[in-house]
């Protein structure tokens, strides 16, 4: 314990699944948080849940709007007085077949997956880099390494958040700002966008009750369906001086899902 202590951490999309398991591993390892969704009254449950003693503010958060953004960064440097941890954690799916796919639904993807990154990152590089360095972590997921045939937007724009984290760490090392910026690919984790893909799977098929997809989708990673736990605990480590020699990684925590 302790390997964030002092550290002030912003987690998007902290009111559910990965990003509330990150919020609370972060302030058991000591490190003062914002916790942002889109569900204020979310994210403030996860204050709410937090160890007793922990220093922790909730925002509402859209990370596809830049004015969220800075107002964010903004409350934090207010509260705070500094920026150490980014966790991008926020993010949207939409599972369907390619001639399904709106323009629309490309780019309320994007907007969500691939733009609230980068904002966040270089508003964050912005701050970060006169105190002395941070930590930033985007919340990437298996399907920015391989491929599904029904969720063509959600591929695409966490490999673009990918590719773009292993940019911003050369950007960062290269101007020595002593910003590490990393990717953490989740497989199949049981959050509750993974159950409400489950229920809609389970409703087209017609079936009385989830437990068959459920099965199913836990073959897709030889070790079964994960943990919100699982993820919190590597991003935990890259936020952590204990990866301070490593940027632009890509840490896979997904029961093996990529190498099947």
């Amino acid at each position: 314990m302790g390997r964030l202590k002092d550290k002030v951490a912003i987690v998007t999309g902290g009111g559910a699944g990965i990003g509330r398991a990150t919020a609370m591993r972060c302030a058991e390892e000591g490190a003062k948080l914002v916790v942002t969704d889109r569900d204020g009254e979310a994210a403030e449950a996860t204050v709410a849940s937090l160890p007793e003693g922990s220093e922790a503010i909730a925002l509402w958060h859209d990370v596809a709007d830049e004015a969220d953004w800075t107002a964010v960064m903004d409350r934090t440097l207010e509260r705070f007085g500094r920026l150490d941890v980014l966790v991008n954690n926020a993010g949207i799916q939409l599972t369907c077949g390619l001639e399904e796919t709106s323009l629309a639904d490309w780019r309320k993807v994007f907007a969500v997956n691939a733009e609230g990154p980068f904002i966040g990152t270089r508003l964050a590089v912005e701050r970060m880099k006169e105190t002395g360095g941070g930590a930033i972590v985007n919340v990437c997921s298996t399907y920015a390494l391989i491929a599904d045939p029904l969720n063509a937007a959600y591929c695409a724009s966490k490999a673009a958040a990918r590719h773009f984290t292993k940019a911003a760490a050369l950007y960062c090392a290269e101007k020595g700002y002593g910003i590490r910026v990393n990717a953490v690919h989740p497989g199949v984790v049981m959050t509750p966008m993974l159950e409400r893909e489950i229920a809609d799977v389970a409703a087209e098929r017609g079936l009385p009750d989830t437990k068959p997809v459920e099965e199913e989708w836990g073959k897709i990673c030889p070790l079964g369906i994960g943990q919100p736990e699982d993820v919190a605990a590597g991003i935990v480590y890259l936020a952590s001086d204990d990866a301070k020699y490593v940027t632009g990684a890509d840490l896979e925590i997904d029961g093996g899902h990529i190498i099947r």
